[in-house]
């Protein structure tokens, strides 16, 4: 596909396909949904019990990114100052993304709440920039989280062909944490070794930034990862991180891909392992279609994915 965006396609199918399972992080409420079946992906009964959308819909981390690919095929101007203006319009004031958060917050004063919103779920990240981009501060990315918000943002700016330095003031629309752009950044280099065709884009990336110290912990945990590998990829999730932050997140996702050979199977592991799995469907998604190209992604996946055409049709 034009621009490698079969990578992109890649990451919106995973993220499709763990939605309805998206935040759960009762184990036993998670195997009960699934129990019996071989494909749990794109399960028609949403089970997520914080919020509700329909199947084939993405969550908000890839939401993020289909913003940013709008705005790409609107042209290649003035990038920044159009992504800011679509992130208001898609999430902002007047969206239902923005009604829901005013539902949570008057939600938050009833004792033991445990509604599901009917609709999307606005991440905190887009939260932030919105209220920044409102006060026209010139770095408008959140502070308070350490999240996959700013990878999943620049996912197809950077397919584009943009180059690291202005892939970071991108990542800083969404997200000023130096935590998300060290791991995003580290994403980004693993997928542009699997697109330049390394056979272990993971082993390439350690060996390549072994004594950069911007990535020492990063290429730590790897090594770490990899003795453990062959164990159960669901009890890692629970000892490296179920939940959105950084670096458990990461950490999480190279488990799934050291273990796995196919993206379905890395997929599906990742949905099966419960809490936070569409944001780690985004990378994970994202990788193996960039190591193994368009035909790894199922053909019945991508027919369920509501946003996959808008990517298809950039051919």
């Amino acid at each position: 596909m034009k621009n490698n965006l079969h990578v992109f396609l890649g990451a919106t199918v995973a993220d499709a396909a763990a939605r309805p399972l998206h935040w759960v992080y009762n184990q036993k409420k998670l195997n009960s949904y699934i129990r019996g079946k071989k494909d749990f992906s794109f399960l028609k009964k949403n089970k997520s019990p914080f919020y509700n959308i329909k199947t084939g819909k993405v969550s908000g981390y890839n939401e993020i990114g289909q913003v940013m690919f709008k705005t790409l095929r609107e042209g290649h101007d003035n990038i920044n100052d159009r992504f800011k203006k679509n992130i208001t319009k898609n999430f902002g004031p007047g969206s239902i993304y923005w009604k829901n958060l005013g539902l949570r917050s008057k939600y938050k004063k009833v004792k033991d709440w445990r509604g599901i919103i009917k609709g999307p779920w606005i991440h905190q990240n887009v939260i932030e920039t919105i209220k920044n981009i409102k006060l026209r501060k010139k770095i408008t990315g959140g502070v308070k989280v350490n999240e996959s918000d700013g990878f999943c943002a620049s996912l197809p700016y950077f397919l584009y062909g943009y180059d690291f330095k202005s892939l970071k003031k991108i990542i800083s629309t969404v997200t000023i944490s130096k935590t998300s752009h060290k791991y995003a950044l580290a994403k980004f280099h693993i997928i542009d070794l699997a697109l330049k065709g390394a056979q272990d884009p993971i082993n390439e990336f350690v060996k390549k930034f072994r004594k950069n110290s911007y990535f020492k912990i990063i290429i730590d945990d790897i090594i770490k990862i990899k003795k453990i590998k062959l164990k159960s990829h669901s009890l890692i999730v629970k000892k490296l991180g179920m939940a959105c932050s950084y670096p458990g997140t990461f950490n999480s996702s190279i488990h799934a891909i050291l273990s796995s050979t196919n993206y379905k199977g890395a997929i599906l592991k990742t949905i099966k392992a419960g809490g936070c799995n569409c944001s780690r469907a985004n990378f994970i998604g994202a990788y193996f279609s960039a190591l193994k190209g368009f035909n790894s992604i199922p053909k019945s996946w991508i027919k369920k994915t509501i946003p996959a055409n808008n990517i298809l049709n950039q051919k």
